[in-house]
């Protein structure tokens, strides 16, 4: 920003040349460095509640009188100010109101030098600045200008304090993340920026609380509750989803995204920031939970709120609120959509720092926030600020919605098998859900196990106990849905099942590559069995239930007492090549019948595709400098056993090229490589992400898919 502002007369005595305010130096750069927010704006001055910053007033006339011309300053915001005596050091101030001091030494001529400090829970806003001057015999206003307040995580009587140096330079000034999807055994790494030092982002992020319901509805009420991270997390959670308001985002889950950007092609919060505040606030489109998550993360850090993106994998969607998910499988091992339930692969939320005032002082630290439009709160599309502690303890009576964050790390899982409306057979899991949940590890792009911040381990009896209550209650419950008023109950869900199955996934599957997997019978009886084995693939959404099956296999099967026996099966790529792409996700499911007995067990996994390899690189190391040209290139060689017509490999990277760039190759044959060469060029200082991506045909199908982070430094 420019330091020196002009001061604008505002009223009060005009004949008074002899001695005026002329101008106001922000000491932006001193204050920038000294409260931690370098780069946020190049527009406003930026500090932080709870600590002096400083200003320096110059005169034109005569010199200064501190004796006899009065100074006070106003801070104000809408309806509210609040006026600012500029005392000399020593007298008495109350640490509960915002004070101005002027030390001897920081006086000159015709300048004087202002420190001025706000109480430690100031409203988080865009500030104006009078300066009103009396004198003996006149009175003058000045406006000075406009100033951004924010959270301080550095001072401890800031509920956001946040002690360790370390976690404040990850969850506060690092403007990179590492976002984790794809399933619990395929986990896939997507690099996110989050553009907290762009142009434009801070004001973008302000802009949102003050276009929020609260703030339109009553300002007033709204200013005086923003000094809260409670408040401000509400409001912010609410507004990044547009379901109730002008938020930011519009989410979509399936269909076309020609009408906007597909939540898979964002890498950074920046552009969808820039896009939302330019355009008179229309939802961006389009996100899903780790874009509405992420948006939450930027913002969040701007407004000096420590925050961080964790993922669960397996995340429950309970509706009904008895925590505990049901599935549904045809006697062929086909899923099906008949529950409301639902388990996510992934699902990602952010987790805040702060004290909890409204809460007692186990309930401090980490709080889960999650703007997934999926459940209303308070009559909003929001869920959140919960205590983490309080879904690892289980206080479900604590404030905000910590059932349904329980249920979303803890929840039991139900698999029913069904035919012609009857439960043929049933299986229950309270192992899966949640049984990964991971953030980025300070200072490193490893993984953080957080499971044991959310879980605690259910004891034996405690699981087996709910297990039969939940199960009597379900199987009940399914005589609605069946087409007979009885249930059959002579499945796997029997004490001690003398048949089981597993079902095992070799390694990462890759694109292109053949999908193996082993299934595992164990005959615990005494008798011989004459079995038929059942296999089903279908793809999936990771948050939705799966498509039509796109292959099967059924296997007449014999099996000694006592014995275990493995039975291998194979997908080759020209049998899934036209159904899956790259990060794709598949649930498998293998259905045992005893022939003799009608006794059914089941066993299901779900797994990722990985894409195939991109190779990124820029001339001269991934570190460069501000606005210099420099050249990245991209390639692509075909390990398929096919060819790929009408290859298209793109580009992109916000803040380093406009717009995509595209390479075309009418036929890449197996071997080949296809090559595209970049000019970029960062305009503002931080972490961007060149993506580049290939599909084929005119698809929106991915083959490939690779991301490189580029850390720019100022020239």
């Amino acid at each position: 920003m420019d330091n020196m502002q002009q001061a604008k007369y505002h009223k009060g005595d005009t004949d008074n040349r002899n001695f005026q305010l002329k101008v106001v130096n922000f000491e932006a750069h001193e204050n920038h460095i000294s409260h931690e927010t370098q780069g946020l704006s190049n527009r406003h001055l930026v500090v932080r509640r709870g600590k002096p910053f400083k200003l320096t007033l110059l005169f034109h006339g005569r010199p200064w009188n501190p004796y006899t011309d009065k100074l006070l300053l106003e801070a104000s915001l809408g309806s509210l100010s609040a006026r600012i005596p500029v005392q000399f050091p020593g007298e008495w101030f109350d640490p509960q109101n915002w004070s101005a001091t002027f030390y001897p030494k920081d006086r000159r001529h015709q300048s004087v030098t202002i420190h001025i400090c706000s109480p430690v829970q100031s409203t988080v806003a865009l500030y104006d600045l009078l300066v009103h001057i009396e004198t003996t015999n006149h009175r003058m206003s000045y406006n000075v200008g406009r100033f951004v307040l924010l959270c301080n995580p550095w001072l401890k009587d800031d509920p956001v304090y946040m002690p360790l140096d370390a976690h404040l330079q990850e969850y506060i000034k690092s403007d990179y993340g590492l976002l984790y999807m794809g399933t619990r055994a395929n986990i896939c790494t997507r690099p996110w920026s989050f553009g907290q030092y762009e142009p434009g982002v801070l004001e973008a992020c302000l802009m949102l609380l003050q276009m929020s319901p609260q703030h339109k509805s009553n300002s007033h009420r709204d200013y005086i509750s923003r000094g809260d991270p409670v408040y401000l997390s509400r409001v912010i959670c609410a507004m990044v989803n547009s379901n109730d308001d002008l938020g930011v985002l519009e989410g979509k889950w399936q269909g076309s995204y020609t009408d906007g950007v597909k939540p898979t092609d964002w890498s950074g919060s920046a552009d969808i920031l820039h896009q939302w505040a330019s355009s008179n606030c229309r939802p961006v489109r389009y996100g899903q939970c780790w874009v509405f998550a992420s948006v939450v993360c930027t913002v969040m850090r701007v407004l000096g709120i420590p925050s961080r993106v964790v993922t669960v994998f397996n995340a429950a969607h309970d509706s009904d609120a008895n925590t505990t998910i049901e599935e549904y499988y045809t006697s062929t091992g086909e899923k099906l959509n008949l529950s409301n339930d639902s388990i996510w692969n992934f699902h990602l939320w952010v987790e805040c720092w702060m004290r909890r005032s409204d809460l007692s002082a186990e309930f401090d630290g980490w709080q889960a926030v999650d703007p997934t439009p999926q459940e209303r709160s308070a009559g909003m599309f929001r869920c959140g600020p919960c205590p983490v502690a309080a879904i690892q303890r289980r206080c479900l009576n604590v404030l905000y919605d910590t059932p349904f964050l329980y249920a979303a790390v803890d929840a039991d899982v139900v698999r029913l098998i069904v035919r012609n409306g009857l439960v043929v057979g049933w299986t229950e899991d309270s192992e899966s859900v949640g049984q990964l949940i991971c953030t980025k590890s300070i200072n490193s792009d490893r993984p953080e196990n957080l499971v044991q911040s959310y879980k605690s381990k259910k004891t034996d009896r405690q699981a087996g106990s709910a297990s039969r209550r939940k199960m009597s209650n379900i199987l009940d419950a399914i005589t609605i849905f069946s087409s007979s008023s009885s249930t059959e109950r002579n499945g796997a869900g029997g004490m001690s099942p003398s048949l089981e199955v597993s079902l095992n996934i070799h390694g990462v599957p890759l694109l292109g590559e053949t999908i193996r997997m082993c299934v595992t019978v164990t005959n615990r009886s005494s008798s011989p069995r004459h079995l038929v084995e059942y296999v089903n693939a279908q793809l999936k959404e990771y948050n939705n239930n799966p498509q039509k099956s796109f292959w099967k296999t059924l296997k007449e099967i014999h099996i000694q007492p006592y014995k275990v026996l493995t039975l291998y099966h194979t997908i080759s790529y020209p049998m899934y090549e036209s159904i899956l792409a790259g990060d794709d996700i598949v649930n498998v499911a293998v259905v045992i019948k005893d022939m003799m007995t009608k006794e059914r067990v089941l066993a299901a996994e779900e797994f990722s595709i990985s894409a195939a390899h991109l190779t990124t690189e820029i001339e001269g190391g991934d570190s460069i400098k501000m606005k210099k040209q420099h050249t990245a290139k991209v390639t692509f060689t075909n390990r398929f056993d096919k060819r790929v017509l009408g290859a298209v490999l793109t580009v992109e990277g916000f803040g380093l090229l406009q717009g995509k760039q595209e390479a075309r190759l009418v036929l890449l044959q197996p071997g080949e490589t296809i090559e595209k060469k970049v000019s970029i060029m960062a305009t503002s200082p931080g972490t961007k992400l060149l993506m580049a991506t290939l599909s084929h045909n005119n698809s929106s199908v991915i083959l490939a898919r690779s991301y490189l982070k580029v850390s720019v430094t100022a020239a």
